[in-house]
C-alpha cells in the first residue's frame, strides 16, 4: 500500500518579523553609522574642551616679568635683571640706585632745569611719611640748592656703598666745590647710613619714576674728618 506524498508547504512567517527584518536591513546601517558619528563628534568635543581649559589656565599664569637696567651717568651699564627676583643681582640694583640717590641729593648746579629735576628723583625715592622724608626736607630748607648755586656749585662723587643689614647701606662719597668760575675751593669727604625698602610698583605712572620700587626711610650723614 502506498501512502500519498503530501506536498511541501514553507513555513509561515509573521508579517511583524518581515517588516523589523526589511527595516534593520534598510535603516540599521544608517543608525550605526549615525551612533559612530555622534561618538566621534563627542570626542573631538572634548578634546577641544580640555585644550581650551589648558590655554585659560596657562593665560592666568602668565605674567609680565619687568627687566630693569641700571646705568650710571656716562651710560654704561651698571647692573640689570627682572624687577621681581629676589637674587644677588638685586643688591647690586640697590647700590646703584643709592649711587644715583645720594649724587642727586648733594650736588648743586647753576643749571636749575638740572637741579629741580635731581630734587624732583630725590623725592620720588623717599617713603612718604617716613623719618627721611622730614630729614631730607629739612636739608634742603636750611640749605637751599638754589641759593647756594648763586656763589659756588658742588660735584658728587660716589665712591662705596655696601650693606650694614638687610635693609640698611653705608655709602662714601666725595664732593668738590668749585667757585662760578670753576675754580676748586675745596673737596671733603662724607658718609651717610641709609635704610631703604622695597616696594615693587604696579601702577604704570609709578612704574615710570621709580622702576625698582626702592624707597629710602631713614636716612643719616656726617663729614669725614
Amino acid at each position: 500500500m502506498q501512502h500519498a506524498i503530501e506536498p511541501h508547504t514553507p513555513p509561515k512567517t509573521s508579517p511583524y518579523l518581515d517588516a523589523r527584518k526589511e527595516w534593520d536591513e534598510r535603516y540599521g546601517s544608517l543608525i550605526s553609522r549615525a551612533n559612530n558619528w555622534r561618538r566621534a563628534a563627542f570626542v573631538a568635543l572634548t578634546i577641544a574642551l580640555l585644550e581650551t581649559g589648558g590655554l585659560i589656565a596657562l593665560a592666568m599664569k602668565t605674567k609680565v616679568v619687568p627687566y630693569v637696567v641700571a646705568i650710571d651717568n656716562l651710560g654704561r651699564t651698571v647692573a640689570s635683571g627682572p624687577a621681581d627676583q629676589t637674587t644677588a643681582v638685586d643688591d647690586k640694583l640697590k647700590r646703584a640706585a643709592l649711587f644715583h640717590w645720594v649724587s642727586d641729593l648733594r650736588m648743586v648746579t647753576i643749571d636749575g632745569v638740572a637741579q629741580r629735576k635731581a630734587i624732583d628723583r630725590v623725592y620720588t625715592m623717599i617713603a612718604s611719611g617716613s623719618p627721611a622724608q622730614v630729614e631730607v626736607g629739612d636739608f634742603y630748607r636750611l640749605a637751599p640748592p638754589h641759593e647756594r648755586a648763586q656763589t659756588r656749585t658742588v660735584d658728587v662723587e660716589v665712591k662705596a656703598a655696601f650693606a650694614t643689614s638687610e635693609k640698611t647701606y653705608q655709602v662714601e662719597w666725595s664732593e668738590t666745590v668749585r667757585g662760578l668760575s670753576g675754580q676748586v675751593e675745596g673737596e671733603e669727604r662724607w658718609k651717610g647710613s641709609f635704610t631703604i625698602a622695597v616696594n615693587p610698583p604696579s601702577d604704570e605712572r609709578l612704574i615710570r619714576l621709580n622702576p625698582l620700587g626702592i624707597y629710602v626711610t631713614n636716612v643719616s650723614w656726617s663729614r669725614v674728618l
